[in-house]
C-alpha cells in the first residue's frame, strides 16, 4: 500500500510541530557538581536526573558522562563512552530503567532504611533469642 503525498506532508508537519513545541532534546550535558544529566528541551523545560540512579549509568565515572550525543530524533540520549542509551519520553515519565531494573533498585533502598520502629523491633527480638532456627531435616 503506497502513501499519498499529502498524507506524507501532514505527518511531516505533525513531526515538525512536534519538534518545536514537544519534548525533544536540544541539549544535553553532564554536570559534575551535582552529579546530574541536564537535558534541555526544546519546549523550553529543563530536566536534570542523578546519573547514579539511572539504568546503564549508575557506575559511570565523570569522564564516562562527559559525553552525550542526542539522537536526530531528539528523543534519545547516548552515552558514547558507555554505549549506553536512554529513551527522553520515559525519563519524562519517571522511568529511569526498566521495570525490573527499578524494582531492584527500590528493594535495595526500602531494605537499608533504619527507623526507630525497625531498631527497637530487633532490640525486642534479640532478648526474644532472636531469630528462630529453622529445623533440621530427618534423613528419610
Amino acid at each position: 500500500m503506497a502513501i499519498r503525498e499529502s498524507e506524507f506532508e501532514a505527518a511531516n508537519r505533525r513531526a515538525g510541530e512536534r519538534l518545536r513545541t514537544g519534548g525533544m532534546a536540544t541539549t544535553a550535558r553532564y554536570d559534575r557538581r551535582s552529579g546530574r544529566v541536564v537535558v534541555n528541551l526544546a519546549s523550553g523545560l529543563q530536566v536534570a536526573f542523578r546519573a547514579r540512579d539511572t539504568q546503564g549509568l549508575s557506575q559511570a565515572t565523570p569522564e564516562q558522562l562527559a559525553e552525550i550525543e542526542i539522537t536526530p530524533s531528539g528523543l534519545g540520549l547516548h552515552f558514547p563512552r558507555l554505549d549506553a542509551d536512554l529513551y527522553l519520553p520515559a525519563l519524562l515519565e519517571g522511568y529511569l530503567g526498566s521495570r525490573r531494573w527499578m524494582a531492584a533498585e527500590m528493594g535495595k533502598a526500602g531494605g537499608s532504611v533504619s527507623s526507630a520502629a525497625k531498631s527497637a523491633a530487633a532490640r525486642q527480638n534479640g532478648k526474644l533469642g532472636g531469630r528462630p532456627r529453622k529445623p533440621k531435616a530427618v534423613p528419610a
